[in-house]
């Protein structure tokens, strides 16, 4: 373990991320919001502990080791959070406790979109858009940022981008070294929040909620400028089908982009089996959720039917979290059917949640192949993604990450029915926060101000779980980690 080098990094990002403060001082200066002094404050106590941190340190020069990278990545989720959550903390129109401060900070980082606020319309235009920004950064996570600027400072960012990189395999690149793949992916994700930001103005939003929005939709975090998310916006179905557009689009591998963007064909979603299960589950969902609702007869027209469906449906299968509608509401199995769909969330490498479309190819493959195997006990039955056999290696990461996902799941369930939660606000809760989806059902289909702190720092530590797929923060509490 190299502690002064870790020291050197954790300043170093913490010095970083206080310059992100500087946007909402700026709207507070101009729309005089009564936060100046907030972000003020935190930005100034953020710099300071990362220039105490970085000077004792700053000539350390080693190379990082993969244990450093885990390390680095766990920590640096946890003070981002803490210190994420000053202005919060220090803001006087707010007025909420540590916890609920907190909770709100590492909810937009992991991009989860769980909030504890109310009257988010009557908020200072700079709380509302530091929000939105914290799920930006979320989204393709701040230590793929920094990896990307790991040159100028050097130190190789290889150990933080494995441990950071989401689903279950890590290794594969989209260029030669770490910094330009790294680059390359906000390149494509900076692009994609130009490109929502001006077709939700031209929709009908207004500047400042069209770039807000972009942030979250692109970062598949589901905060929003208004408490009734995007039902604010009902009368514009613009605006919704805007979403539903860069929300799909925002779950999908973003090697996939960058691979047709670079080659100029769409060859490449065509031929990828996670993206045609991701199209197909979606789909399938879609169609249920439309039929269901038609024939109960919940809405009057046709198009408002399919509309709310096929939104509700994008919106919580890639674990995004906008609302138009009070869905938890809607007649029979449909709340929990969408609520189901989050777990199989996003495709892998992309900014959404849930255990990823890949996995749950996988263990259908499986489980497929075990069936086989029963009837043809002596049968090979390779388990294949296109034409590409998968190696029993990657098989076995993913059922184990679905074991540990399972028992992290009961414990925290147990934990929250245990603190007075009923069963059906514990489960989704649970769900809709180691999924990173923000909305659950029950007691917390609005929002989650009412339950206890103790849920919400269970609930916080299942965000960071979910945002770091279990493992990354899971390994830590392994004595085998940390022996020499």
């Amino acid at each position: 373990m190299q502690l002064t080098v870790i020291q050197r990094i954790l300043g170093m990002l913490l010095m970083v991320f206080s310059s992100t403060m500087l946007p909402p001082i700026l709207l507070s200066w101009i729309y005089l919001d009564g936060s100046f002094e907030s972000f003020f404050y935190a930005f100034a106590v953020t710099l300071v502990t990362g220039i105490v941190l970085w000077l004792p340190a700053k000539n350390v020069r080693k190379d990082l080791r993969l244990r450093d990278g885990f390390i680095i990545v766990v920590l640096f989720w946890t003070v981002l959070g803490l210190f994420g959550a000053l202005p919060f903390i220090l803001s006087p129109q707010l007025n909420i406790s540590f916890t609920d401060s907190l909770f709100e900070s590492i909810s937009g980082l992991t991009t989860t979109g769980a909030t504890v606020l109310i009257g988010l319309d009557n908020l200072p235009q700079s709380i509302l858009y530091y929000r939105q920004q914290l799920q930006w950064l979320g989204g393709m996570g701040i230590i793929v940022l920094a990896v990307a600027i790991m040159p100028m400072l050097g130190v190789g960012g290889m150990q933080m981008y494995k441990a950071e990189t989401p689903g279950p395999v890590k290794d594969n690149k989209l260029t030669p070294r770490i910094a330009e793949t790294a680059k390359a992916l906000w390149y494509i994700y900076l692009s994609l929040t130009i490109l929502c930001a001006i077709a939700y103005w031209l929709a009908g939003m207004t500047g400042f909620d069209a770039i807000t929005h972009s942030f979250s939709t692109i970062a598949i975090g589901g905060y929003s400028t208004h408490d009734n998310s995007m039902g604010y916006f009902n009368e514009i179905p613009m605006v919704e089908l805007v979403a539903i557009i860069f929300m799909f689009v925002s779950a999908i591998n973003f090697s996939l982009h960058f691979s047709a963007w670079h080659h100029r064909s769409l060859r490449g979603y065509l031929i990828d089996s996670e993206f045609k299960a991701y199209v197909v589950i979606l789909v399938t969902v879609g169609i249920i959720t439309t039929s269901y609702l038609w024939y109960q007869g919940v809405y009057d027209t046709p198009g408002s039917t399919l509309l709310n469906s096929i939104f509700q449906t994008v919106s919580i299968g890639t674990t995004t979290g906008f609302t138009t509608q009070e869905y938890y509401l809607w007649p029979g199995f449909l709340p929990v059917l969408l609520l189901f769909t989050s777990f199989i969330g996003g495709c892998a490498g992309s900014t959404g949640g849930g255990m990823k479309v890949i996995r749950f190819v996988m263990l259908i493959k499986q489980g497929w192949r075990e069936v086989m195997r029963v009837i043809h006990p002596n049968a090979v039955v390779p388990i294949k993604l296109g034409d590409k056999p998968i190696s029993n290696k990657v098989l076995d990461a993913v059922w184990g990450f679905f074991a540990a996902y399972i028992a992290i799941f009961s414990i925290m369930l147990l934990l929250l029915m245990m603190d007075g939660l009923d069963q059906v606000t514990a489960f989704s809760a649970v769900a809709a926060c180691i999924n990173n989806l923000g909305p659950g059902l029950g007691d917390v289909g609005a929002n989650y101000g009412d339950i206890s702190d103790f849920s919400k720092y269970v609930l916080s530590l299942a965000m960071l779980l979910g945002r770091l797929e279990i493992f990354t923060l899971l390994v830590l509490f392994t004595p085998a980690f940390w022996r020499r």
